[in-house]
């Protein structure tokens, strides 16, 4: 009953907070002009507001202020500065734009906070493809590249009106449920906030006279928030959570399932990328989001949504194989779904791509036909003219000839 009354005065207070001031900081992004424009790769035509992200954080840290005594191990004073170094890394980024390497630097700093608390210690796999017992030092590692990989895998399926934040209001949804059922209050918390957040943004996200997007300030501080409840969520111990509708010893495969969307999306890219022989930071429409827009005609909303519900039904798929079948069989099964996925976006973004190149240069030669055929149907119809009014002046003098004689 406790928690559950904090939890709605979280949410409530989360989500007034962020909806109140979001539009104050549109005002003071225009007044000062600090908006996005548009380029060639962006799906925006006007220029949009940003650093809706901001909201986020000091949210974050009011929610931290008064939660900070459900944490066992003081995990919210280890919280704050890695929140703090990435929205001042987000906020340059979104005001002066950063190199790739500089953020990851930054990165690094805000994780090695979080990977000095013993909470989030992962000292054995408990079976999982037959890994028990990991050493220390290949957990700092492990864990420093998973954190890196899902900040910036988030960071990267921030394109389009809405997906953001959709994708992630899902993830804090199964994050406060499994933190929920295990008992770990504060990061249920955690997740409630950022969770009511999402859904004060998300309206403005997709409104058409109020937009905002959250930009790198955002996308970074929820990212690291969800790299964080990830982390913890693996470093569960199955012998003291037996309420989860799933075996924990199957936890990195619910993990891999709950993050599906942002993990998948950023490992096509990179293989596009690296296959074309481009940086894997590099900037384009390659993204999942992009396909669906671009060559399948969806609009913001429709791609959005379905990549939300995609997520949501994926996640329940592996809970419910989770609940029973070995880590072999998910395994085979998680597999398959990727290939299957790569196979079919791969094809008709190449297919579609191609097509698209094709209708582009019909519609070019055409015009260029068009214009051609209008300058010699110009060029006829003045010979016309001029043949009938010689002809009519001819006519005229014989007339008038006639006339004298």
């Amino acid at each position: 009953m406790f928690f559950l009354e904090s939890a709605i005065l979280i949410f409530i207070g989360a989500f007034v907070l962020t909806y109140l001031t979001i539009p104050k900081i549109i005002k003071v992004v225009e007044y000062k002009r600090l908006m996005d424009d548009p380029n060639q790769r962006s799906s925006h035509a006007v220029k949009t507001p940003t650093l809706g992200g901001v909201s986020f954080f000091y949210t974050l840290i009011f929610a931290l202020f008064f939660m900070h005594g459900k944490a066992e191990f003081g995990e919210a004073m280890y919280i704050i500065p890695g929140l703090t170094i990435l929205f001042i890394v987000g906020l340059k980024d979104d005001l002066v734009v950063i190199s790739p390497g500089a953020k990851l630097i930054t990165q690094v700093l805000a994780i090695a906070f979080i990977l000095a608390n013993p909470s989030f210690t992962i000292d054995s796999l408990h079976g999982f493809l037959n890994i028990n017992e990991i050493p220390h030092y290949l957990y700092l590692i492990i864990a420093g590249f998973m954190m890196l990989t899902i900040i910036n895998s988030y960071n990267l399926i921030d394109g389009i009106d809405g997906l953001a934040s959709i994708v992630g209001i899902v993830i804090m949804v199964i994050y406060t449920t499994i933190f929920y059922l295990t008992g770990e209050y504060f990061f249920a918390l955690l997740s409630i906030t950022v969770n009511a957040s999402l859904m004060a943004f998300l309206g403005f996200n997709l409104s058409s006279d109020k937009k905002i997007f959250m930009g790198d300030t955002g996308s970074l501080i929820v990212g690291f928030v969800i790299s964080i409840l990830t982390l913890k969520f693996l470093a569960l111990n199955p012998v003291d959570y037996t309420e989860l509708p799933f075996l924990l010893e199957n936890a990195p495969l619910i993990a891999i399932s709950i993050l599906i969307v942002p993990l998948f999306d950023t490992a096509r890219v990179f293989a596009i990328r690296i296959a074309n022989k481009k940086g894997p930071f590099s900037p384009d429409r390659n993204h999942t989001h992009h396909v669906l827009i671009d060559y399948w005609g969806l609009t913001h909303r429709q791609a959005s949504f379905i990549i939300g519900c995609f997520n949501l039904l994926f996640v329940m798929l592996f809970i419910v194989l989770g609940s029973k079948a070995k880590n072999f069989g998910m395994v085979i099964m998680l597999v398959s779904v990727v290939i299957f996925l790569g196979y079919i976006f791969f094809k008709y973004n190449y297919n579609f791509a191609t097509l698209k190149q094709k209708i582009m240069l019909r519609r070019k030669v055409d015009k260029i036909t068009g214009k051609i055929s209008n300058s010699d149907k110009q060029s006829t119809g003045k010979r016309t003219l001029s043949k009938d009014a010689t002809a009519k002046k001819e006519q005229t003098g014989a007339t008038n000839k006639e006339e004298v004689h």
